[in-house]
């Protein structure tokens, strides 16, 4: 059995998943259709700030936690530091039915570069 890298693995899910742009997001959350932000950084990332209204559910949880806190049918952005975490989340999301699921680009990090709001 070939084993692969975690980078093969993270190049691998960004195949399969839609990455946004940190301006898709910020067009997003000034728009009229809701979507649920979920931040999937470790509670110590979490506490050095984030995207304003964004949910908190770290990455090691989010297949266990994510049915009792978003509906299926909900547009969800995921973001991490770096956008690669979360593209391994919107891959697994996918596979469960999530279909309105995306990463940012660039997480947390290409955020606060470009001037995104912040909070906490």
């Amino acid at each position: 059995m070939a084993f692969k890298s975690a980078a093969e693995l993270i190049a691998a899910a960004k195949q399969k998943i839609r990455e946004v742009r940190v301006d898709d997001v910020k067009q997003m959350r000034a728009g009229n259709e809701p979507v649920t932000i979920i931040d999937v950084r470790e509670p110590n990332e979490w506490n050095l700030g984030r995207i304003p209204g964004a949910m908190h559910i770290p990455r090691g949880v989010l297949e266990p936690k994510i049915e009792a806190a978003v509906p299926r049918e909900q547009r969800i952005v995921l973001y991490c530091a770096g956008g690669n975490r979360s593209a391994l989340a919107a891959d697994s999301l996918q596979q469960m039915g999530y279909d309105k699921v995306s990463s940012m680009a660039g997480g947390w990090t290409a955020w606060a570069q470009e001037g995104g709001e912040v909070e906490g």
